[in-house]
């Protein structure tokens, strides 16, 4: 599928997928949104692609919503007109933090400058999130009245706590890489130049994983979130009676038995 808005390329078994509107810092308009979600399920469809990388061309990740263009737009108002951006969220912001969330394959975040609004979402929906160093995070919502979407109020509070999450969110103060580190928002920060590097081992380690294993790992954190520990226990025992009858335990534990490194097929 030929891409207007983004780039997809395929190697190694790792899809990477570059949000390429440099121009706009990314943000997210409706073309941009909708190849997304396209490339995420071609890339979750495809038996040969084993993990994802999602970056952004240019000076940033993603700027968020592009409401710049947006005057007689879902978040256009005035006096006697206010604006109804539900039915966007429905069709659009929505279906795309469900879908890199829904993957059965490791997600990996390479945040490679600005983060902001939406654009934090979809950086916190990955799996593993990377940031170089002048990647910031910015809950830019409040600056003109919004209240933080795009699976922000949820990732957020369970990556930092409640309260540091809701005085980001109230103050709109940005968090620049190293303290999102430090915060438990990211996983690791390297230098600019070394981030793509670092999250192509990264992917790449992924991809000669156990993929049905990670999908399994995936399933049951999302459970986690409104699960009881009982609830939580027994949907344990269900997914690792599904990962032990895979062709990867089989392999992961002959290969403990040799002592060898295993070769999973991800399967």
């Amino acid at each position: 599928m030929a891409y207007e808005t983004l780039t997809y390329a395929l190697a190694d078994g790792v899809a990477t997928i570059t949000l390429n509107r440099p121009e706009r810092l990314n943000a997210l308009n409706p073309k941009l949104v909708e190849e997304l979600i396209a490339a995420l399920g071609a890339a979750g469809a495809d038996p040969d692609v084993r993990a994802v990388i999602m970056t952004g061309a240019g000076r940033g990740f993603c700027a968020g919503a592009d409401i710049a263009p947006s005057k007689d737009g879902p978040l256009a108002g005035s006096a006697t007109k206010r604006p109804d951006p539900g039915p966007g969220m429905d069709r659009l912001f929505n279906p795309l933090i469900r879908t890199v969330r829904r993957l059965q394959k490791p997600v990996i975040g390479a945040i490679n400058g600005v983060a902001a609004g939406g654009g934090a979402g979809l950086a916190m929906a990955c799996d593993i999130i990377l940031a170089a160093r002048s990647a910031r995070f910015d809950q830019a919502f409040v600056r003109i009245a919004l209240v933080p979407d795009m699976g922000c109020t949820w990732f957020l509070p369970r990556l930092v706590g409640e309260g540091k999450a809701k005085a980001l969110a109230m103050l709109g103060e940005p968090v620049m890489a190293e303290d999102a580190e430090r915060m438990g928002m990211v996983w690791k920060v390297y230098d600019d130049a070394a981030l793509m590097d670092e999250a192509r081992k990264l992917a790449a380690k992924l991809a000669a994983g156990p993929t049905s294993t990670y999908a399994a790992i995936k399933r049951a954190y999302e459970q986690s979130a409104a699960n009881s520990l009982d609830q939580q226990l027994d949907a344990e025992r269900d997914l690792q009676r599904r990962c032990a009858s895979s062709e990867d335990h089989i392999e992961g534990v002959t290969a403990f038995r040799e002592k060898r490194a295993p070769k999973f097929a991800g399967r």
